[in-house]
């Protein structure tokens, strides 16, 4: 492969990539400031090359083959091991820029997160940012985050990990359903009740053993209303639709707004980790190590404030 060629095709590769992140070949134009036939040249170009369609397109829209998943994974990786090459290669001094892309849960990536990143591009005016928020497991060497905020234990071990704070589970309702319901004093006694339930989770909630027990208690419960949007839970919860349980930032604001109870909270399991993590080498990059050392101490700052709410209630 001649030196042009290899060009041309480390061009292509970022075409692509830039094809199926902004969901058109027109837009990746506008995005590249070439026409949507010189975007769809370049793609064809991969294609002739790897022997295989990559990118099935329509009128309005494009949609990756099974063998363009693949080839998108490989990209994004490419791309960002050669950025980072170029980084390390200019040293440490260099000032942070380009893309910074950043994923998190949904409503820690809103409460927590984003007010962080907002100051950290405004101290950093040569960083740009993307912040995916999913609740859902994001694989960061193939979707092509820089940084992901975890909440939980980390099972990927290749990932390089920043600790900055601990949360836990609470049950919750509001003050005045608790007044025209049974007392709430052990978990069995959820059965009385009617539950706020979120869509992706079992029918049932998992508590400590009792005293001299070491298996945990599981109650199993038919929910009153089930919903896929934790904002949508914590305001029907509020509304005195029932009872809730919730990761503790996300009911906070309420529970220190005197909104929202917390109960059984002697029968809830240990506190879990939230992390920064980033894939091994990433630190080396400027901008990820920029944001990573903005981010950590605020985001412990954070964790903090929201744990000594919790507690004082």
């Amino acid at each position: 492969m001649g030196r042009r060629e290899g060009m041309d095709r480390l061009d292509a590769m970022n075409v692509f990539v830039l094809a199926v992140d902004e969901g058109s070949l027109a837009a990746a134009g506008r995005k590249l400031g070439r026409s949507p036939a010189a975007v769809s040249r370049a793609i064809a170009f991969l294609e002739e090359r790897v022997g295989a369609e990559l990118l099935h397109r329509t009128t309005r829209a494009i949609k990756l083959s099974e063998e363009g998943e693949r080839y998108l994974a490989i990209c994004r990786r490419v791309l960002a091991e050669l950025e980072e090459a170029d980084d390390i290669a200019a040293g440490p001094r260099t000032a942070p820029r380009g893309l910074l892309t950043i994923t998190a849960p949904v409503v820690s990536g809103e409460m927590v997160l984003r007010p962080i990143l907002d100051a950290f591009l405004d101290a950093f005016p040569t960083v740009s940012a993307k912040l995916l928020l999913f609740d859902r497991a994001v694989n960061l060497i193939e979707e092509g985050v820089d940084v992901a905020l975890r909440i939980g234990p980390l099972a990927d071990s290749a990932m390089v990990a920043m600790r900055v704070g601990e949360i836990n589970r609470v049950v919750v309702a509001a003050p005045r359903y608790l007044k025209q319901h049974p007392r709430i004093t052990e978990p069995g006694d959820l059965a009385k009740h009617q539950i706020v339930a979120m869509a992706h989770l079992p029918n049932s909630w998992t508590f400590v053993p009792q005293a001299g027990s070491s298996a945990a208690r599981t109650v199993q419960f038919t929910p009153r209303l089930v919903v896929n949007s934790t904002y949508a839970a914590v305001a029907s919860a509020v509304a005195g639709r029932g009872v809730a349980r919730m990761y503790s930032y996300q009911v906070a604001e309420q529970v220190a707004r005197g909104e929202l109870e917390i109960v059984l909270a002697g029968d809830e399991d240990p506190e879990m980790p939230a992390h920064l993590i980033c894939p091994q080498g990433r630190l080396s990059v400027p901008k990820v190590r920029a944001f990573t050392d903005f981010a950590v101490p605020r985001l412990k700052k954070q964790f903090a404030q929201l744990r000594k709410s919790m507690a004082a209630r």
